[in-house]
């Protein structure tokens, strides 16, 4: 039903929603002052408040709401300053703008701050921040080479990180910058393209660190990744065939002294054996030479007592020790009988064989002993040989 629609109980009068009933003809919106008064005698009513609320002259608002409001404004302001801390971060707070260092960093949690008067910044000091750092940069040796490196680090002091500097992380990077280009000026080319490059890592760390170390930047690196080097595009080919032949090189070193490994510990076994060996030999030959000694010690008082007969037996020994190695068969020419000839040491080599052959060893000893007896040269008789021993030694 429209505001003005005929028809209203109670007379003819259009119909107001705030309840003027467009009195004096006015049908514009109800006085601020009075909407006000009425919210405050519903809120005393709420609180208990028995007394209706006085209006003055000007139509003011009591003093109870005030109180209400400022309540109301009270509990928003209490309940706007709670907030949460994570778990990998901290939190710094600032009172007016400056850094509180009596309250410290913040932990994890729930925490509350006044609203309007303090304010936290909270930093994640658990990650591990990553920042790269490149460029060509000029060797030792007056070469150009590209070099690629990332720093990684954490935040340690979170009030420092955001305070000491503008700005910490492009603080640390040329550092970073200055650092890397430091060393790579005092190293030479080959060196960072293949056996140096730990060392231009471990160098650049430790510089890195005491250049940032005055600045308070709040940080902590944690490690410095030496990416690949390359030389520029242009002589690029060169430089692949370069490191390809000092990795030929490396490779040849390797196996050259892989080999060494191998035969030096045989040739020192061989070493060893043979020394091994010859100390034996001279213990053997020393031991036969007092062996000797001794013997003939043993022998000199015989010899002394009867040169004679010990002569003839010292001859009769050593004849009989050279005739048992030697395969010929001495005769004495005097004796013109017939003396059958068998030869045993063939016969007993023969039998030594396998039994395969003893047919044809048989054949030949029957056929050598088919022979006619003269054929066969007389061995002479032991007393012939005696007699002749006993000559010889007295011509001796």
């Amino acid at each position: 039903m429209a505001w003005n629609e005929p028809g209203n109980k109670g007379g003819g009068g259009d119909r107001d929603p705030w309840g003027n009933n467009n009195k004096n003809g006015n049908q514009g919106p109800p006085d601020l002052d009075e909407v006000i008064t009425k919210l405050t005698r519903k809120f005393g009513g709420i609180f208990g408040g028995g007394k209706k609320p006085s209006v003055g002259g000007g139509g003011g608002v009591s003093g109870f709401g005030i109180a209400v409001v400022l309540v109301i404004l009270a509990v928003i302001w209490v309940a706007s300053g709670f907030y949460t801390i994570k778990e990998a971060e901290q939190g710094v707070k600032l009172t007016f703008g400056k850094y509180d260092a009596e309250a410290g960093p913040v932990g994890p949690g729930l925490n509350w701050k006044a609203t309007f008067v303090q304010e936290v910044i909270p930093v994640d000091v658990e990650a591990i921040r990553s920042l790269p750092a490149s460029g060509f940069m000029l060797t030792e040796d007056e070469n150009v080479v590209r070099v690629e490196m990332d720093v990684q680090y954490k935040v340690i002091q979170p009030h420092n990180y955001l305070f000491s500097v503008t700005a910490p992380d492009d603080s640390l990077a040329q550092a970073t910058d200055s650092a890397l280009r430091y060393v790579i000026g005092h190293t030479t080319m080959d060196d960072i393209l293949t056996t140096g490059r730990e060392v231009v890592r471990s160098e650049t760390e430790e510089l890195l660190n005491k250049i940032i170390e005055p600045y308070n930047l709040g940080i902590e690196v944690v490690d410095v990744n030496f990416l690949p080097a390359r030389p520029p595009e242009e002589v690029k080919d060169a430089f692949d065939d370069a490191i390809s032949a000092q990795e030929d090189e490396q490779r040849f070193i390797r196996e050259a002294e892989a080999y060494q490994r191998e035969i030096e510990p045989r040739a020192r076994g061989r070493v060893q054996r043979i020394e091994q060996e010859a100390q034996g030999y001279q213990e053997q030959i020393v031991l036969r030479a007092q062996g000797e000694v001794a013997r003939f010690e043993l022998l000199l008082p015989e010899y002394e007592s009867a040169p004679d007969v010990t002569r003839h037996r010292l001859y009769l020994e050593t004849m009989e020790e050279i005739y048992g190695k030697s395969n010929k068969v001495l005769i004495d020419a005097s004796n013109n009988s017939n003396m059958l000839y068998l030869p045993i040491d063939k016969l007993m080599d023969q039998g030594q064989q396998p039994t395969q052959r003893k047919s044809s060893s048989s054949s030949k000893s029957s056929t050598i002993s088919s022979e006619p007896a003269s054929s066969i040269p007389s061995r002479p008789s032991s007393s012939n040989i005696r007699s002749s021993e006993r000559t010889t030694s007295g011509r001796n």
